[in-house]
């Protein structure tokens, strides 16, 4: 039996950030077991991972976090002593619609985790010395910022707005509070929108490149206004990779992609984007685009300051959004089969 030097469990690892953090960490530390946790629910697709499905160093395991007992016996069977939390309900209109199944996946599941390490790694000999705890959030905990107020930073507020980002708040509690109650050794990371390769196709990016393709209605909310911080998804799983072995314990952290787009430009350069790709006159797509009432609690503008992670880790972004966007428009012309077959499973389930 192999003897590894970590046992790393990730959990939503058949997802978009979490496949993409799975496939970084089994290529990048041979010597890692990567435990890849999914339930496998619409948004969970092994095809996200299936170039490093038949690793040595990779287990992939089928189960709800929120079933505590199974989530012991993991941590115990296959002696986990790192934890990147990726699993979550993200999708804010889905929220909107069925809050309870946010609030069950999102609060209480990561209260199982929580639990599951606290009593597993409690109960070894050597404790929790060098156990981590990393937990994966968002920068819609904070709230909305003004066109013109500044930066979110690790020392903002949290004032959530939708049933999403309340279920979010409530599980960034959860892991501060297991620190300060019981010293569990734990890390908070809140990120801006990210993007690229097998995102879900419910996402603007995948759904705005299927439509176009489709030349199906492109529908902008309100008038396209409210700005948001993009990060490119290869971007946050190196930030990722940085803070769970770097990050200081009981630490948060904001990554950011220093990339602030109002919806309506994104839209338009998306468009040009794939205009430009698929051969098609310039503005030939524009006319799809439809304005639609906007949505309950939308906030206007989230920004990222990402500095006290550049600063004390050394991480920054590594492209330019116009350059990530490229990459995704290609990616997702590239594999529609992809697109097309995480639409039939949705419709089917």
């Amino acid at each position: 039996m192999t003897k590894y030097t970590r046992s790393l469990l990730i959990t939503g690892g058949a997802g978009f950030i979490g496949g993409h953090v799975v496939r970084l960490m089994t290529q990048r530390y041979p010597d890692y077991h990567i435990i890849c946790l999914d339930k496998l629910t619409y948004a969970g697709n092994l095809e996200t991972i299936s170039d490093v499905a038949e690793a040595p160093n990779f287990t992939f395991v089928q189960a709800d976090i929120c079933d505590y007992e199974t989530m012991c016996r993991l941590l115990v069977e296959h002696e986990v002593d790192g934890i990147i939390h990726l699993a979550a309900e993200s999708h804010v209109d889905r929220s909107i619609s069925d809050p309870f199944t946010f609030a069950r996946t999102n609060v209480l599941g990561t209260l199982s985790l929580l639990q599951a390490a606290k009593e597993v790694w409690s109960a070894r000999p050597e404790g929790y010395e060098g156990k981590r705890f990393y937990h994966i959030s968002t920068d819609e905990v904070y709230g909305a910022l003004e066109l013109d107020g500044g930066f979110f930073t690790e020392e903002t507020k949290y004032d959530p707005h939708s049933p999403y980002s309340a279920s979010k708040a409530s599980s960034d509690h959860f892991v501060r509070a297991f620190h300060d109650t019981y010293g569990l050794p734990t890390l908070v990371t809140n990120c801006s929108n990210n993007y690229g390769p097998y995102q879900y196709p419910e996402k603007l990016i995948p759904l705005f490149i299927h439509n176009i393709i489709q030349r199906k209605p492109l529908p902008v909310y309100g008038k396209g206004e409210n700005i948001r911080d993009w990060l490119y998804v290869l971007d946050h799983a190196r930030a990722i990779d940085t803070i769970f072995h770097k990050g200081a314990i009981a630490s948060t952290y904001n990554i950011g992609g220093f990339n602030e787009w109002r919806n309506i430009d994104l839209v338009h350069l998306l468009v040009k984007t794939v205009d430009r790709i698929l051969g098609h006159p310039e503005g030939y797509s524009e006319e799809l685009i439809t304005y639609v009432t906007d949505r309950a609690g939308h906030d206007l503008r989230y920004a990222i300051d990402s500095s006290k992670l550049k600063e004390e880790l050394g991480w920054e972004p590594s492209l330019q959004f116009e350059e990530g966007l490229e990459l995704t428009v290609r990616w997702y012309l590239e594999h529609q089969d992809w697109t097309e077959l995480v639409a039939r499973r949705t419709s089917e389930a």
